[in-house]
């Protein structure tokens, strides 16, 4: 206890006296340290006194010098003496650094030391400045990627706040972190970038084939399970459907552009981080004061912003084994790498550049880089007579890394620097000179590296195949639950009839039914036709020609599809029968509103024609001929006349999967190319009536 309270007192006492003997011209005398070569806290105080913000040159890719001006314009907010020193990351001991740099500067104010990542430390020294609740403040309010310049503006706002806000501020801030937590970042990663344009792919592709696909599944699943099959409009013009469809399309088209614009609204950012891209002078800042300081300062360069490694011994024997070692010239820059700076962390892009830097005097020799944050050695050789591999794979990890991770120290680089060229001066010479340099790429460029990818580019692409994938899933699953629907509510069923409540001319057909739907079809047709020429019939609305016609049409459909006749239809019909018989029921429903004698030609199950187009019939005939189509057959049709075939109906044929076109069938079908009449006509004949 007693050699621990004397210890105290000791150092007290020297601590006293060292404050006692005030600096002179803002320079504490250090004998360890030469007249050339000022202390750290005695370079930055030079540095400050020059310019109270002061920015370093060696982050150019986080904080380049071209920002100074932003700091100090920030700087003059506090409404106090400022001073302001942008460094890379001290580690501990930063609050001593501002101590020191304030007892040789011997100016009373605010200093602020501010790293990569924000407002690292400030103190007021001699003025009334809340420097602990703003630098809380500026940690607690902002996310982690807010970036110095941000960290340093809210910084500065606090303290112009004063005392009892800037209090309240800093508690409602550790409140909010002890709450919520973090603050959520402000800028993505290239990650991020890559989600954003796989979603937006998905959305983009998804969404208007779900409009596309679902909305008319959707629509035509309710008309004909709640109105039934057929009912359409009289008026003239293109189908109902079809300006459905070009709506559809429409909305599809204008959801596909919100949903672009959107997400380039919403997803805009451009880079990775906050950095303001560097400009040239920015990133060749370092390279010119250190190749500049090596040329006229003699070998070895210590950096006089980072923590002096080398007392004046240690530098004076580095200097003299340089002088003597017989090799070539030998150059020392104890200089930190950063990935923040010009070279991007690279040593031998560094060494490369301040070699070409130097010029002549710097062509050859050997290069030796330490950093006095980290603590690492780099070696690279050009032109020397020492084995390359010894210096770029061989170097002993105990002189490249050593053994004291503690970034408060030393790292014991003054004898780790003594060790190589212990090192050097063994290596075997060789017969010609050797090159360790492995003639790396040149650094990557800052603003290409910040910069995110385009939204509509990358992931975008497959992310369009996975949403069209998406929605025909998301289509599965609606149109089964609506089959599923429909079976488990009674009401939703398919309607007995496809009356309407007024007659019809446009039907709707496949090209290609089932024996079970051109049964069905023609029950439905024959009921429906019955009642409307029942109720025209009892009103004496009808001419004596239609009244002729629409009997006609309704005769001659009993005739084929219920021979007995039963009210039924007979289970052993033809499917040729039965699709004349419905091509003569709707006829006769389109003969009540006036329709033309003219069947569709290229399915007679849409009833009456209205009007002529030119289109390719057949597949296998190449020629466009004019033929009488329905409404709609007319619009499809007259926008591809050449797949026009593809919409003729076919039948089934006596064998399984077989399909024969309606002209080729037996009985009276193939006449209704020719007319109404002639169906009519051929029917009876085919039955035996006259």
């Amino acid at each position: 206890m007693l050699a621990t309270l004397c210890s105290l007192l000791l150092l007290g006492f020297g601590a006293a006296s060292a404050a006692a003997k005030p600096p002179q011209d803002g320079k504490r005398n250090d004998t360890n340290a030469p007249a050339h070569a000022p202390t750290q806290p005695a370079a930055l105080a030079d540095l400050l006194r020059a310019d109270p913000v002061y920015v370093t040159d060696q982050l150019p890719r986080d904080i380049p010098r071209s920002t100074a001006p932003q700091f100090k314009k920030l700087a003059q907010r506090t409404k106090v003496p400022t001073y302001v020193l942008v460094l890379p990351d001290q580690g501990v001991g930063s609050d001593r650094l501002l101590a020191a740099v304030h007892d040789r500067l011997g100016r009373d104010g605010l200093y602020v030391l501010v790293d990569d990542m924000g407002v690292a430390e400030a103190t007021a020294f001699g003025v009334r400045a809340p420097a602990d609740d703003a630098s809380t403040v500026a940690l607690y309010e902002l996310p982690y990627d807010a970036g110095p310049l941000l960290s340093f503006e809210r910084f500065t706002d606090v303290i112009a706040q004063g005392g009892k806000k800037a209090a309240e501020r800093a508690e409602a801030a550790r409140q909010e972190d002890a709450a919520h937590g973090e603050e959520e970042k402000l800028h993505i990663d290239p990650v991020d970038r890559d989600n954003q344009s796989f979603v937006t792919g998905i959305a983009l592709s998804g969404v208007p084939l779900l409009i596309i696909g679902l909305s008319p599944y959707v629509r035509r699943w309710w008309r004909r399970r709640v109105t039934g099959v057929g009912a359409a409009p009289k008026a003239a013009g293109p189908p109902r459907r079809l300006t459905a469809r070009r709506v559809e399309a429409g909305a599809a088209v204008l959801v596909a552009g919100a949903i672009a614009l959107g997400a380039s609204l919403v997803f805009d950012q451009e880079t990775a981080d906050a950095a303001p891209p560097p400009t040239a002078s920015d990133l060749s800042s370092r390279v010119d004061r250190v190749a500049d300081g090596l040329r006229k300062g003699g070998p070895v360069y210590s950096d006089p912003e980072s923590p002096h490694v080398l007392d004046s011994a240690q530098r004076r024997e580095l200097e003299e084994r340089a002088r003597e070692f017989g090799r070539g010239p030998v150059f020392f820059a104890l200089v930190p790498q950063l990935t923040e700076d010009e070279s991007g962390g690279e040593p031998e892009l560094f060494v490369e550049a301040v070699r070409q830097k130097m010029g002549a005097k710097g062509d050859h020799g050997v290069y030796v880089v330490a950093d006095p944050l980290g603590g690492s050695i780099d070696v690279v050789t050009y032109d020397v007579r020492i084995d390359a591999n010894l210096v770029a794979f061989d170097l002993p990890d105990s002189i490249r890394y050593g053994d004291d991770d503690d970034r408060s120290t030393d790292h014991r680089l003054g004898e780790r620097l003594d060790d190589l060229m212990t090192y050097l001066d063994k290596a075997p010479r060789t017969d010609r000179p050797e090159t360790s340099s492995l003639g790396m790429d040149d650094e990557p460029d800052p603003v290409e590296e910040n910069e995110l990818s385009p939204l509509f580019s990358g992931d975008f692409w497959p992310g369009l195949m996975v949403g069209a994938v998406a929605a025909g899933l998301v289509f599965g699953i609606v149109a089964a639950l609506l089959g599923i629907l429909r079976l488990a509510v009674p009401g939703l069923r398919r309607p007995r009839t496809t009356s309407a409540p007024s007659a019809t001319t446009s039907f709707e057909a496949p090209p290609d039914p089932s024996r079970d739907y051109l049964r069905r079809t023609a029950r439905d047709e024959l009921d429906a036709l019955a009642r409307e020429f029942d109720a025209a019939d009892e009103q004496s609305a009808l001419a004596s020609a239609v009244r002729t016609r629409v009997w006609d049409c309704l005769d001659t459909a009993t005739l084929l599809a219920d021979r007995d006749p039963d009210g039924h239809v007979d289970d052993d019909a033809t499917p040729a029968d039965l699709a004349a018989a419905v091509a003569l029921a709707r006829a006769g429903r389109g003969a009540l509103v006036g329709a033309d004698k003219t069947c569709c030609a290229l399915n007679p199950l849409h009833g009456p024609a209205t009007g002529w187009r030119d289109a390719q019939y057949a597949a296998e005939d190449q020629r466009l001929r004019t033929i009488p189509v329905c409404a709609q057959c007319r619009v499809l049709v007259a926008v591809q006349p050449r797949l026009a075939h593809t919409l003729r109906l076919t039948l089934p044929g006596a064998r399984r999967g077989e399909r024969v076109p309606y002209e080729e069938a037996p009985g009276p079908l193939p006449a209704a190319r020719d007319g109404i009449s002639q169906l009519i006509r051929k029917v009876r004949e085919y039955a035996g009536v006259q």
